[in-house]
């Protein structure tokens, strides 16, 4: 098993396109590119935070240009895209449904005893659907017997519905304020999907192939990522047999000491170009929720800190990373005001990179394009580390 060995540009540049970033429209424009990209990734993450534009709608639209967030809403309605768990809960095409079959298994196999309450209550949930038709927690009665005693506290009914969708009983579709309209597989999934339990080693191997694909260069860890829901899988078994048939490769980074890294072969002979401009990326963006990637190919310290104590925080409650080339050089801290149309940057931090006019000029039209995406008019600069910078983004709007 001969291994492949690459520089860190090299791999920067398969990570990059790998996660579908190296070029502005790298699948296209339009409803079809959105498609295109989610059956790429197999995954686009959901976040509910609402910050700025969230985080799914976010990761798309730094990939198509001119996307519109109503392209998820056609795309789930007419069957192409459904939403379920990998490593978290997000969009993944339809096609592969039967994939998500081990990972229904694993969250029934991993419930805890239910009362015979709380089974009748699952049942007549159930059956309500079945009866007349999707259904949203708004729908069934305020059953909660005390006040709500923080935000994971949900009503039963709410506790029902969401392990239904859990164990596959149920799926769900999305109002336009985000709210979960529940129904059942039978209504959603179309008639000619393959509906098939895959077998354990079926299952492993789509993993690895799903998370190379998305990922370009990875550890077996993140590989088996996104696979964790799933009891008992056998991701770094196959993997192993996998490598030992040539079908994937070991990869070495030249002046990098790390566990083994894995790619698809493809990517030995593949020419990449990076896109020139710089584009504003989603914390909870493919590229950027593994943050030891970050740290051990683009030497970028990144953490999200909407979960950080506030003493703590160091660059803001919700810090976007701006990625140039195969750099990233900042990091903005912003809040988009939907009704005044206004973004405010309340920190704006330039990483430890030198930032020539041409990047600058750049980072100022990323800034002018995420303002936009998130249909605000105005953008409001608080603090800067970099003067010029500062200055370019206030000269600019």
């Amino acid at each position: 098993m001969k291994q492949h060995t690459l520089t860190p540009s090299q791999a920067r540049k398969i990570i990059l396109h790998a996660a579908g970033l190296a070029q502005p429209a790298q699948f296209g424009k339009g409803i079809e590119a959105v498609y295109k990209l989610i059956d790429h990734l197999g995954f686009v993450q959901i976040d509910t935070n609402y910050v700025v534009e969230r985080a799914h709608h976010h990761t798309i639209a730094a990939r198509v240009p001119d996307y519109k967030p109503e392209w998820i809403d056609e795309l789930q309605a007419d069957g192409s895209i459904f939403e379920f768990f990998t490593y978290g809960t997000g969009y993944i095409p339809m096609h592969e449904f039967r994939f998500s079959l081990p990972v229904k298994e694993g969250f029934l196999s991993r419930r805890k005893p239910l009362t015979p309450q709380e089974v009748t209550l699952m049942k007549k949930v159930l059956d309500r659907i079945d009866r007349e038709g999707p259904l949203m927690v708004k729908d069934f009665e305020n059953d909660r017997p005390v006040a709500s005693s923080g935000w994971w506290d949900w009503r039963p009914a709410k506790l029902a519905l969401e392990r239904l969708f859990l164990d596959g009983s149920l799926m769900c579709t999305r109002q336009k304020n985000f709210q979960k309209v529940y129904d059942l597989p039978i209504n959603l999934v179309p008639g000619d999907i393959d509906t098939t339990p895959p077998t354990p080693e079926e299952f492993a191997r789509h993993v690895i192939h799903r998370s190379l694909q998305s990922l370009g260069v990875a550890y077996a860890k993140d590989i088996a990522w996104r696979a964790h829901y799933a009891k008992g899988h056998l991701v770094k078994t196959e993997l192993e047999k996998m490598a030992a048939a040539g079908e994937i490769c070991t990869v070495s980074i030249e002046g990098l000491k790390t566990a083994p890294l894995y790619m698809l072969p493809g990517y030995k002979t593949k020419k990449i170009t990076l896109r020139e401009d710089a584009v504003v990326l989603s914390p909870f963006d493919i590229l950027n929720v593994l943050r030891h990637r970050l740290k051990d190919f683009f030497d970028f310290d990144y953490q999200i800190e909407c979960f950080v104590p506030q003493p703590k925080r160091k660059y803001g409650y919700f810090s976007l990373p701006v990625l140039l080339g195969d750099t990233f050089v900042a990091r903005m801290d912003a809040k988009a005001d939907r009704k005044r149309r206004t973004l405010t940057i309340h920190n704006l931090h330039a990483e430890p990179v030198t930032l020539t006019a041409p990047m600058i000029h750049k980072i100022v039209d990323a800034i002018k394009i995420f303002a936009q995406f998130n249909q605000c008019r105005e953008v409001v600069i608080k603090k800067s580390n970099h003067k010029q910078l500062m200055k370019a983004v206030k000269d600019a709007f």
